[in-house]
């Protein structure tokens, strides 16, 4: 008989058991973790604009003329010295060929002045003439000395004129616009350019992108940047800051989606012959790195108010703020309640136990951790509703993870 009554006692406790612990498994929260792990750490700032020619020139006349000849179109690669456009210079060839005249006549008269001059000496040294008359041959031999100055000066602006008919190519480069056309007038200016040809050097090509004014201040020269251009996917280009401008750009200036931005320049370090002006492109700037570092999920971060951490982790505080809440409960317990402590919640024995953090820079992925955790602290990252709002420290927890994980990417 006692027998079956020890048999009965284990079979009821072994129930108890099983039945507890179901009970406990419906109460537990099901979350998802992973575990502290260190990798560096990469910060990066992100800008939006298009590729850009390092160098490119514009070609346009300096003095009006009908254009005559167009020697190239556009996407024709030049040499440096090459002529691209002839102008009508008919009537700067008559302006040269009047100035050389002028400066024949200028010569004749600076002649017949010196010796006029040279005569008007000699009888003045022997008392045959007046002051006067010397002063005066020497007054006309100035002018004419001036005249021929300057009838060599209508010689230079002339043939400078007429050399400037013909447009040659400044740079090594390729031909990217022609706005012009033979038989087209050039509208030639020293102060408005009347553009005919563009040429760029596109062997050295540049993204120039937009970073917010909340960013800029992290980027600097020479940090690296991965470019990646719409024409070419699943494409990622190398690239270094070259160029940060310091005047701004505002965007809805006065509404409430003003916008400040700075232009940022990267220098392709490597670019394919297809590379187009104007091609649209999202630069990623890497502006600091830590190597090896505690890295948690960015999911895995949340908040609470530091007086329900300390209530919920037994944390004390301070000397310092026990005696500010002695001095000032009212505006201490209010000041504790508006508080909000970054925290994340780590798995232990079953139970979620929740720890404040310090972190630091982060990627798209990963937040640098710099004090609070420790490698192989298993965290919980989800799901978002509990992380964010009802999980509590010490509340029962099911760990429920998916089969692939989450690969990190490199």
């Amino acid at each position: 008989m006692k027998k079956f009554i020890i048999i009965g006692v284990i079979v009821i406790a072994v129930v108890v058991f099983v039945v507890a612990n179901l009970v406990s498994g419906n109460d537990a929260t099901e979350v998802q973790t992973e575990k502290v792990f260190r990798a560096d750490v990469t910060e990066k700032v992100t800008g939006n604009g298009k590729i850009y020619p390092v160098v490119e020139v514009n070609i346009s006349a300096k003095v009006a003329g009908e254009i005559l000849q167009l020697n190239a179109e556009e996407g024709d690669t030049v040499k440096a010295g090459q002529v691209l456009v002839v102008l009508d210079g008919d009537q700067y060839k008559a302006m040269r060929d009047r100035a050389k005249s002028q400066i024949l006549g200028s010569k004749a008269q600076l002649k017949l002045a010196k010796s006029e001059q040279d005569r008007t000496q000699e009888l003045y040294q022997k008392n045959l003439t007046s002051q006067a008359e010397l002063e005066m041959a020497e007054a006309k031999y100035q002018s004419a000395q001036s005249q021929l100055e300057q009838a060599e000066a209508s010689l230079e602006e002339a043939q400078d004129a007429l050399d400037k008919t013909v447009l040659k190519a400044p740079i090594n480069g390729v031909i990217i616009r022609k706005n012009k056309e033979v038989g087209e007038m050039a509208l030639g200016s020293q102060f408005q350019a009347d553009v005919i040809l563009g040429l760029a050097d596109l062997s050295r090509m540049e993204a120039r992108v937009e970073v917010n004014e909340n960013d800029i201040v992290n980027v600097s020269l020479r940090d690296t940047s991965e470019v990646e251009i719409d024409a070419f996917q699943d494409t990622t280009f190398r690239g270094i800051v070259s160029e940060i401008s310091h005047s701004a750009t505002t965007k809805g200036t006065g509404t409430i989606e003003e916008v400040t931005n700075y232009e940022v320049k990267i220098l392709m370090l490597n670019k394919l012959p297809s590379f187009r002006p104007g091609m649209s492109a999202t630069a990623d700037i890497r502006t600091r790195t830590v190597k090896n570092a505690l890295n948690i999920p960015i999911q895995s971060l949340t908040a609470r108010d530091r007086q329900r951490l300390e209530k919920s982790s037994g944390v004390e505080s301070t000397p310092a703020e026990r005696e500010a809440e002695t001095e000032h409960p009212a505006k201490m317990k209010n000041k504790k309640e508006d508080e909000m402590v970054e925290v994340v919640f780590v798995v232990e024995d079953g139970v979620a136990k929740m720890r404040p953090v310090e972190v630091g820079i982060s990627d798209e992925n990963y937040y640098e951790v710099k004090s609070g955790l420790s490698e192989g602290d298993e965290v919980i990252t989800g799901p978002f509703n509990v992380l964010s709002r009802t999980l509590k420290g010490g509340d029962p927890v099911k760990v429920k993870n998916s089969q692939k994980g989450f690969v990190r990417a490199e």
